[in-house]
């Protein structure tokens, strides 16, 4: 009877529990409704940044994969028309400037877990509501609103192209922009520049007049790089790690580190060094397999090393390591595994984290990271804190995003699919880009490769990123790209906005171009035959040696003379900005940054944007001088640059140039009226005479004042 009661209780169960699963089949639970979305304040300035961290119910794998989760911010103005605003998943980090051996690094050590946040920069005023939406293969969840208020601020805005005069630029609020600056292109912790470095030389910048800045966001494992491999296990100039397919596996991609060889050691190297908390407890973990007698001794920091192997043959073992930093331990500085015996082990899933818990320290170590589609968290931290020291300063940045060597290879064909996996790859960290430093007034371009092959079929790739970037980019910042040779079907594509060349003047130029001047000259002719109508630069310019490397005079010389003509050259060439010289190291350590307060001062009243600028015609008899200028028909800007103060008479020959005396200026057709001409000093940035003239048959001709190497004027009526 207890026997049959108890099978009547079980089948009793079994047919609730039965019904229990149809029910919940038919009706599930219901997850979280909402997000929780939290705004950093109330008002917020025009164009300033105001930002948004979302509270997501859910850890998802893959989250840069907006096909895995698409979070997004819809904004809505008072008058009913809103923007999608993509948001991005980050690793925030606290930072401090430290001693590592006989350097100062910057520590980066992260602060919490990972969040999803939103940046939004509003370019009207009034109010604002926001709402967080989540899409993902559950369906999609949304916040509750939250609301703030745009106030007036005396900020210019955006760059953009000039409504008027699409050759040059302007802001928002229509003042025009003249890019004046630099490459500062490789930014990392084993270069010259760190972080910290480029913030002083920002200062530098700034307060010498120069307002522009190329970087690169895609440097791979030697700098800043947000998409590239960064590998604890080798580097990308002799990459030979011993990574390969997961041993006792079937699943062939699924990879894992091999160690072999009698006395064979592996040791973590990552690309960025990394920071620990002194006085912390970690925790090193992970799998192992090792064969025979085999097995091998961790070491970390400066614990006594501990002996791992499998817990059976041909069994894969899981360990943990724990230590505690001393008080003076801010840095990894060994995890190594040395392998005893003569067979060999293999491991896979290693990890550093705090002991308590927390995010991934040594996310470098991961052999199955995808390159493509992975934001390296550090990296991506280093770019927040240069465009806010940028935006501090009133420094514009063109981001070479990136990593050329991880879509090269794919481009080749654009009806193949890699091609198209290339695009959508590319879209995705566009998004990524867009939601996380699109908001920034300090953000002047998005340049999409850094000297990409001219002979790829990229009209496709160009127009489609083109595209979505109009959808997703609701500042639509200039699009730009380089090549490693000129490409005038690039500087005509329609969906770049900026056409861009890059020229070094090496010693097998000297047949055609004598000096740095006519280089630059010759460069500009070539931009605006290709791109007349739209802004056009050269984004990267200087002297080298064959190789293209700095030559020994460039390395051994005090002298920027180079420096200060393309400066001057460019600027009045007709070009969007002048030319930024790429030997940034050099220049630092010569102080570059006063030479370009004089040209900065100079050109502070051309009128950019009003669209009648054009080249002027003017000579100076009886010399082989070179001059260069822009004109209105009043009113013109004028360089006379002697061809004896270029950088090969001056540093290569040794030749000092002669004072130039009672030298006449001549401008063809200029208007018979009175005008003011004042000369300019172009090392010091000061008018050294002003005087007043009249001519009566349209051809201007004016007495030069007595010069050595150079000498500007303006002209007005």
């Amino acid at each position: 009877m207890q026997l049959h009661a108890r099978l009547f209780r079980f089948r009793l169960a079994t047919l609730w529990m039965a019904l229990l699963g149809w029910h919940l089949a038919a009706n599930p639970a219901p997850a979280a409704t909402t997000l929780d979305l939290h705004v950093s304040a109330s008002t917020v300035g025009k164009y300033g940044k105001i930002e948004f961290r979302i509270e997501v119910p859910k850890v998802y794998p893959h989250p840069f994969d907006p096909d895995e989760v698409d979070l997004s911010l819809r904004i809505t103005r008072r008058d009913g028309t809103s923007i999608v605003l993509p948001a991005f998943y980050g690793q925030e980090y606290e930072r401090r400037r430290l001693n590592q051996g006989n350097r100062q690094l910057d520590w980066f050590y992260p602060a919490g877990l990972p969040v999803w946040k939103a940046r939004f920069a509003p370019w009207e005023t009034g109010g604002y509501e926001a709402i967080a939406i989540l899409k993902d293969r559950s369906g999609t969840l949304f916040s509750s609103p939250v609301r703030f208020e745009c106030t007036p601020s005396f900020a210019r805005g955006f760059v953009r192209v000039s409504a008027r005069d699409p050759r040059f630029l302007e802001f928002s609020e229509g003042q025009p922009f003249f890019p004046i600056g630099q490459n500062l292109a490789f930014i990392g912790s084993q270069q010259y520049v760190t972080v910290s470095k480029a913030e002083e030389i920002f200062a530098r910048l700034s307060e010498n007049g120069a307002n522009y800045l190329r970087i690169w966001t895609g440097c791979q494992d030697w700098a800043l790089a947000i998409e590239a491999r960064k590998s604890a296990w080798g580097r990308s100039w002799d990459w030979r790690p011993a990574i390969v397919p997961m041993a006792g596996s079937t699943n062939s991609a699924r990879k894992c580190l091999a160690i072999s060889g009698k006395g064979a050691v592996l040791k973590a190297s990552p690309s960025h060094p990394l920071a620990l908390r002194p006085q912390t407890r970690y925790v090193v973990s992970g799998n192992i397999l090792t064969e025979g007698q085999t097995s091998l001794r961790l070491t970390a920091q400066r614990t006594p090393s501990r002996r791992l192997a499998s817990s059976s043959p041909g069994t894969w073992t899981t360990f943990r390591h724990e230590l505690e930093t001393a008080p003076d331990e801010f840095w990894l500085t060994n995890l190594s595994f040395n392998l005893d015996g003569e067979g060999a082990a293999w491991l896979s899933d290693l990890s550093l984290q705090e002991a308590g818990g927390g995010p991934e320290l040594l996310w470098e170590a991961d052999v199955n990271r995808p390159v493509r589609g992975f934001y390296n968290p550090v990296d991506c931290f280093m770019l927040d804190e240069i465009l806010s020291a940028a935006e501090q300063r009133g420094l514009y940045l063109q981001l070479c995003l990136m990593t050329r060597d991880l879509y090269l290879s794919a481009l080749k064909d654009p009806a193949s699919l890699e091609y198209a996996q290339a695009i959508k790859d590319a879209r995705n960290f566009l998004r990524y880009a867009v939601a996380r430093w699109g908001y920034s007034t300090s953000l002047a371009a998005w340049e999409y490769f850094n000297e990409m092959d001219p002979g790829l079929p990229t009209d496709r790739f160009y127009t489609e990123l083109g595209n979505y970037l109009e959808q997703v980019d609701g500042v639509h910042h200039l699009r730009t790209t380089s090549t490693w040779g000129p490409s005038p079907k690039d500087c005509r594509h329609a969906k770049l906005d900026l056409a861009d060349v890059h020229f070094y003047l090496r010693p097998s130029d000297k047949d055609r171009l004598p000096n740095e001047v006519e280089a630059v000259l010759d460069r500009a002719r070539f931009l605006r035959e290709q791109a007349p109508g739209k802004p056009a630069h050269l984004g990267e310019f200087g002297l080298a040696n064959e190789k293209w490397q700095p030559t020994q005079e460039m390395q051994q010389s005090r002298e920027l003379v180079e420096v200060h003509n393309a400066l001057w050259a460019s600027a009045l060439s007709g070009t969007t900005g002048t030319a930024l010289f790429w030997w940034w190291e050099r220049m630092d350590q010569r102080n570059v940054y006063p030479l370009y307060r004089p040209l900065s001062a100079f050109l502070a009243d051309v009128p950019w944007t009003g669209g009648a600028l054009q080249s002027l015609t003017a000579t100076v008899p009886n010399e082989t001088f070179r001059v260069i200028g822009l004109r209105e028909r009043e009113r013109a800007w004028i360089w006379v640059f002697d061809p004896r103060a270029a950088w090969k008479e001056i540093v290569i020959a040794q030749r000092t140039p002669p004072e130039v005396k009672d030298a006449r200026l001549v401008l063809a057709d200029w208007p018979a009226s009175p005008c003011r001409v004042q000369w300019w000093d172009t090392s010091q940035g000061t008018v050294i005479r002003e005087e007043q003239t009249t001519d009566a048959n349209g051809t201007l001709s004016l007495t030069i004042p007595a010069f050595k190497r150079d000498i500007a004027c303006k002209i007005w009526r």
